[in-house]
């Protein structure tokens, strides 16, 4: 589903917006549209303490609900860029479009519509000022805030746009880190933990040609000579490093597998 993130300050308008968007949506087209926000989620606006937890589960009822087909609207305050490109991310992982809707009001404004709320609905103003005062605007020039409509409170909702910018656009292509990586063979993991840790076991001292166990070539830390003193090209690695390294390699070589484990070595 294409996904519309709604961004702005506490009260700004958001929720009316998302109410346009889905009628418009469900009027132009025969695609089910979702609303995933916080009333939906019974979440309570004055506990902070919860706020951290609210965000992973609206993340996860998304993650739940994107792919190709339908709408998905995200009705809530996003002021984290670090989340928006989480939600970019899984766009991209869903290999379908995005983009935002910044409802931009200033804060006093959005402050004096906060007071006008039912008790119930209201932010308190110490949380309603913490917010406000973290908010980290969307730019148009990061790729997960790309496209960005910003509306203020009198405007008309540019609806046409937005559609476009979900349909007539293609989606992001999925990177090494969103997509599923690829199958190995069964015995791929035992083979490469077996290699690797024959490879720590070989010892030598600068000036030897090593022979790496499986490995075609031989490598050999050559010392060097400046005055009387007498240095090598390559630092020492002490088995601990090369523990270190090993893990790293193995780490990367899951994220990029091969049949070929006869190559591990090399």
């Amino acid at each position: 589903m294409p996904l519309i993130v709604m961004c702005g300050y506490p009260c700004s308008g958001k929720t009316r917006r998302t109410e346009e968007l889905k009628a418009h949506f469900e009027e132009t087209t025969d695609r089910q549209v979702h609303i995933v926000g916080d009333l939906a989620l019974g979440v309570d606006r004055n506990n902070s303490q919860k706020e951290k937890d609210t965000r992973a589960s609206l993340k996860a009822e998304v993650e739940r609900k994107v792919n190709k087909d339908n709408i998905v609207i995200l009705d809530s305050l996003n002021y984290i860029k670090g989340y928006r490109y989480e939600l970019f991310c899984l766009t991209k992982h869903a290999q379908t479009p995005h983009c935002l809707v910044h409802c931009l009001t200033s804060g006093e404004e959005s402050s004096l519509w906060n007071q006008n709320r039912e008790a119930a609905g209201q932010y308190s103003q110490d949380i309603f000022d913490a917010l406000v005062q973290r908010f980290e605007a969307p730019d148009s020039r990061n790729r997960w805030d790309s496209p960005l409509f910003t509306v203020l409170k009198d405007d008309i909702l540019p609806l046409e746009a937005v559609s476009d910018a979900l349909f007539k656009r293609k989606a992001p292509p999925p990177n090494q880190s969103t997509q599923s990586q690829p199958l190995s063979s069964t015995n791929f993991l035992y083979e490469l933990d077996k290699i690797t840790q024959d490879v720590l076991m070989k010892t030598s001292v600068p000036g030897d040609l090593i022979s790496v166990p499986g490995a075609t070539e031989k490598i050999s830390f050559m010392f060097r000579t400046k005055g009387d003193a007498c240095f090598s090209d390559c630092c020492d690695v002490t088995a601990p490093e090369l523990r270190k390294l090993r893990r790293q390699f193995i780490s990367y070589s899951k994220m990029h597998p091969t049949e070929k484990t006869g190559q591990i070595a090399n």
